[in-house]
Order: structure tokens, then C-alpha cells, then sequence
């Protein structure tokens, strides 16, 4: 349970607050590369950490993120022009290139110092793994070392595009809730679950085969441990599995990185980032990826209808089953099939997410040991947001390398360590992945 001060400064990210300022000194997702196709294309809105952008990419392909409000009049450059390598206001011609340089301002004087002076505010960017990132925070001459901090390693961005696919899906509710929902494996017992009359426990959108799942069903109080790593934690839930342990490890990286803990060795891996819109609305990027092979047509045309950690969403990236219409929820699916009545394993993750209000009131909780992992979540983001309060500069986002880790599962002997399992599975203690790909176990 947190104080209503600390569930303030937990999920509130606007500029003028700690965990906006934390989540700032962070590389920040902000579109999918495929959403600016082309040289000179349309303008993208992006909204981001209570901020209005817009984002184009340039004659020559560079992405640009820039206010979205003009300088000169705050007329909203998503309606502008992008041509020649600028973007340039349709209301009196101003225009900027992707560093918020001003290029032309045909209304001033030539000889006006304005010409000198005008700027627009501009975000360093970067693409790589099919997704446009941006730096918000302080220049580099301001922070560590006179640099800005290097791009996540993270290992879906790291693999051949063919090896991946990577999408996006809206959630109307605070970022917090959706990392602290996928941190909470042991709900997988329930909210996942057949009806209690189904005897099969098979669920059709679930990475997990039946025997998995039926461990998962028959254990609903998963013994859990966190271990701590540069970047964030990896916590790890042991079920009884037939006289043996079903272990499922999932990594959580700050600020909102999240992944899902079924895969076994093989198979493809999923994960996420967070990033806020606003305080009660968020994007999730979501990716998955397989380290050792291409993605075929048919798990890719699988994943793209909403199976693993992504709904099923229309043209705009929105999910089809959402709030306003109750997620599509089927009382007679609940009470003869399902857990839930909810179709899609991400869509119950969600409804249960929106269902808990746009921002959870945390005053009111009362925690299991079941929670050790949102727990852990809470205690190192409130530090660390703290710390930058106090002046202190985090050290994550400057541990590149320490981001290329994996989730997964095993099976174990009962009596053997998470240490052991960690190293049977990952063959590392944290699930890092070394620099020649390896990790997990054949």
C-alpha cells in the first residue's frame, strides 16, 4: 500500500514532476517506423508525457519530433508542409528542420535578429528496432560525461527485422498499472483460466501449451524471488509441477519495460515498453521475437490478430474489445467456457487494467506475498525518482548493454535454487544475454 503522496509521484509524468523528470532520462518510444513510411510524407501527432509533438521524416529520411505548436502564433504543425527537408507552418510560412532550427521566416525582415534567435523545441531521435525514439531530457552538456545516454540494447531490436514483429495498442488508463499487471504472474491462475466446469484448460491465445497451463491452474500461489539487476529486476514465480517446479521468469527494465514469462527455449519471446500519453492514458509498444529463426507468415499473421501480449486493434492501433464497449465481455462464454467471458488473453490483462479506474487508488490495497514483484517495482521507482530529485543522475541509462536480457520458463527439480535454474535456463544468473546471443539453454 503507498501513501496517496507516493501514488501521486508514482504515476503522474508530466515535465514539472520527479517520475516525468526519471522517465525523461530515458530513450522514449514515440511511433512505429512504419507510421512515416516516406521522405516528406504526412506529419504524425505524437503525445508524450503531457506533451504535444509532431513527428516527419525529412527529404532526406531523418526523423524529426518537434513542438507541435509553432513559435510564432502556436498554429499546430501537423498541418504543415514537409518539404525540403523542413516542416514548414501553413498559417505564415515558418519553417523548421528536424533540429527546431528556423529555416525560413518569410514575415521577418531580413535583416532581423529573429532569424538568429527563433527556434522550435526539438527532441534528439532515434529507429531502430521498427520504432522511432526520442530523448526528452536535459542537454548533454548537463548530464554525466557531457553525453547523452546510448540507446537500450534490447534484444528484440538487436535480432533480424525478419526475426521480430513489433506493433502498438492504446490503454486508457496510467502506465503503472499495465507494468504492474505483467510483473503479477501469479493472476495467471485465474484471469486466464478456463470456466471451473471446462476440464480442459487449453486457451487459444495463450504461448503456453495445455501442460503449462494446467500447472499454472492447479497452483495459484507461486512461490516468488526478485533479483536485481543494473537495469531493473527479474523476478522469478515457482509452481508445483507433477513432483517437479515450473519456474517463469520475467524481466522488468526501468522505467517501462515489461516482458511475458511463458516462452521455453525456442520459442518466440514477447516483451513491451510503456510510455505515457498523460496521466490515465498510455501506448504500449509491444514486440516479439525469435532469436533463433525468422517469424513465418502464419504466427506473424497471428500475432498481427492479437495472440501473445497484444490485442486485437484496428487501423489506428486501438484495440477492438475496450472499456467503451465492456471488452465485448459474453456472460454465457463466462459461465460455461471461460474465466472471464473476455476473448483474447492481452484483452483480459486489459480489462482487468481499465477495470481497476484511470488511475489505481493505491491507499486501499491490501498485498500478498504474491505481490513481492509490483512490491519491488514500486520501492525502486519512487528511489530512484527521489534520487533525481535530490540531484542525483540515474545510472541505468547509461547501462546500454544491461537491457539485452531475457524472460522464459523451466522445469526444474523441486529442490533446486533459482540461481541453478537460472543458469540451466539462461546460462547467466540475471537472464543477461551474451554478446554472442546466447542465453538460453538447448
Amino acid at each position: 500500500m503507498l501513501s496517496r503522496d507516493q501514488n501521486n509521484m508514482l504515476t503522474q509524468t508530466d515535465a514539472d514532476t520527479p517520475m516525468g523528470a526519471y522517465f525523461r532520462r530515458f530513450w522514449q518510444p514515440v511511433a512505429l517506423a512504419e507510421e512515416l513510411p516516406e521522405a516528406d510524407g504526412p506529419p504524425v501527432r505524437i503525445d508524450v508525457l503531457g506533451e504535444e509533438l509532431v513527428a516527419f521524416r525529412d527529404s532526406d529520411g531523418h526523423v524529426g519530433v518537434l513542438d507541435a505548436h509553432c513559435p510564432h502564433r502556436g498554429a499546430n504543425l501537423f498541418f504543415g508542409r514537409n518539404e525540403e527537408c523542413g516542416l514548414r507552418c501553413v498559417y505564415h510560412g515558418w519553417k523548421f528542420d528536424r533540429h527546431g532550427k528556423a529555416l525560413d521566416l518569410p514575415n521577418v525582415p531580413a535583416d532581423s535578429n529573429l532569424h538568429k534567435t527563433v527556434r522550435t523545441k526539438a527532441y534528439p531521435t532515434r529507429e531502430f528496432g521498427d520504432i522511432i525514439w526520442v530523448y526528452m531530457g536535459p542537454k548533454a552538456k548537463s548530464l554525466p560525461g557531457g553525453v547523452l545516454p546510448d540507446s537500450p540494447k534490447l534484444e528484440f531490436a538487436c535480432v533480424p527485422e525478419s526475426h521480430r514483429f513489433v506493433t502498438k495498442q492504446r490503454f486508457d488508463c496510467n502506465w503503472a498499472q499495465i507494468i504492474e499487471g505483467d510483473l503479477d504472474t501469479a493472476h495467471f491462475s485465474f484471469l486466464h483460466m478456463p470456466a471451473p466446469s471446462e476440464p480442459s484448460v487449453y486457451h487459444p491465445h495463450s504461448t503456453a501449451d495445455e501442460k503449462r497451463l494446467r500447472w499454472m491452474r492447479d497452483d495459484p500461489m507461486p512461490q516468488f524471488e526478485v533479483l536485481e539487476h543494473e537495469c531493473g529486476f527479474v523476478v522469478a514465480g515457482a509452481r508445483s509441477a507433477d513432483g517437479q517446479k515450473y519456474w517463469r521468469m520475467t524481466q522488468y527494465m526501468f522505467p517501462a519495460h515489461g516482458t511475458g514469462p511463458s516462452t521455453m527455449p525456442g520459442e518466440t519471446y514477447h516483451g513491451f515498453t510503456i510510455v505515457p500519453i498523460s496521466d490515465t492514458a498510455c501506448w504500449a509498444y509491444a514486440y516479439s521475437w525469435n532469436p533463433e529463426r525468422p517469424l513465418g507468415d502464419e504466427e506473424r499473421a497471428k500475432l498481427d490478430a492479437g495472440w501473445g501480449l497484444v490485442c486485437e486493434r484496428d487501423e489506428n492501433y486501438m484495440p477492438v474489445r475496450n472499456a467503451s464497449n465492456d471488452f465485448m465481455i459474453d456472460r454465457d462464454e463466462q459461465k460455461h467456457r471461460t474465466f472471464t467471458g473476455v476473448k483474447g488473453l492481452a484483452e483480459q490483462d486489459s480489462m482487468i487494467q481499465h477495470s481497476q479506474g484511470p488511475i489505481v487508488d493505491r491507499t486501499r490495497e491490501t498485498l500478498t506475498g504474491t505481490d513481492a514483484a509490483v512490491v519491488r517495482f514500486r520501492t525502486l521507482l519512487l528511489q530512484g525518482a527521489q534520487a533525481l530529485a535530490d540531484g542525483v543522475e540515474p545510472d541505468a541509462p547509461y547501462q546500454a548493454d544491461a537491457f539485452c536480457t531475457r524472460p522464459g520458463s523451466w522445469l526444474a527439480a523441486s529442490e533446486k535454487s533459482l540461481d541453478v535454474v537460472m543458469m540451466e535456463r539462461f546460462q547467466d544468473p540475471l537472464g543477461r544475454v551474451r554478446d554472442d546471443g546466447a542465453a538460453a539453454a538447448e
